[in-house]
C-alpha cells in the first residue's frame, strides 16, 4: 500500500508522512514534516520536549505525487538562496528550517531541523519531530548532514511562511477547513 499523510499535533505543527513498501526492489519512503514555529522561539535545550500527538488528522496521498517532487525539485534548485539569506538574514526574518532525509536501513523518512547550522562537511541541527519509522534518531537529536538530505526549506518573512513547497504540497490533500486553518495561523500564502 501507498500512503501519504499529514497530520496537525495538539500544537499546532503541521506533520507529513509518506510510505512506499512493497516486496522485492521497493523501499519504504516516508516524508515527515512539522512547522515546529515555536522550537525555534525557545531555549536550544528544551526543544527536545515531546507533542502530544493524540489529535492528529491525517490525509493519504501518493508518494509519486508529481506535486510533491515538484515541490522537492524547487526547493532544492533554490537552495543556495536559501542558504545565503539564512547566514545574512535581513529584517523581519526569521525561524529558518531545513527539511532532511534520515535512512535507517531500506526506511527513509523526512524531518524538519530546527535550528541548523552550516559544518565544514555539511550542516548540523536539532531533529524537530518524532520518527515514526527509523529507530536510528530520536527528537530533539542533534544529527548531521550534507546538502544532499535535503529535501526542502523554509522561513517567515514578516509574519508569513516563505518556502516550505512541501507543506504546500500538502494542503491540496487536507479538508478546506483544515489547510484554511493551516494556512490562517501559521501564515502560509500557498
Amino acid at each position: 500500500m501507498t500512503t501519504l499523510k499529514a497530520s496537525i499535533d495538539n500544537a499546532g505543527a503541521l506533520r507529513e508522512d509518506s510510505g512506499l513498501s512493497g516486496v522485492g526492489g521497493f523501499m519504504t519512503f516516508a516524508v515527515r514534516a512539522a512547522l515546529c514555529l515555536l522550537l525555534a522561539l525557545i531555549p536550544l535545550h528544551v526543544q527536545a520536549q515531546g507533542t502530544d500527538n493524540s489529535d492528529d488528522k491525517t490525509v493519504m496521498v501518493a508518494p509519486d505525487d508529481a506535486d510533491m517532487a515538484a515541490a522537492i525539485a524547487k526547493a532544492r534548485s533554490s537552495l543556495d538562496d536559501f542558504l545565503a539569506l539564512s547566514e545574512a538574514p535581513p529584517p523581519g526574518t526569521d525561524k529558518f528550517k531545513l527539511k532532511v532525509m534520515v535512512v535507517d536501513g531500506n526506511v527513509t523518512e523526512h524531518f524538519w531541523v530546527i535550528p541548523f547550522k552550516r559544518t565544514a562537511n555539511g550542516f548540523v541541527g536539532i531533529l524537530a519531530n518524532e520518527p515514526e519509522l527509523v529507530r536510528n534518531v530520536v527528537f530533539g537529536q542533534n544529527i548531521e548532514f550534507t546538502r544532499d538530505d535535503i529535501s526542502d526549506w523554509g522561513y517567515t518573512k514578516n509574519g508569513r511562511q516563505v518556502g516550505s513547497f512541501s507543506v504546500c504540497v500538502m494542503f491540496k490533500q487536507m479538508s478546506k477547513e483544515e489547510a484554511d486553518y493551516m494556512r490562517a495561523q501559521y501564515g502560509f500564502d500557498c
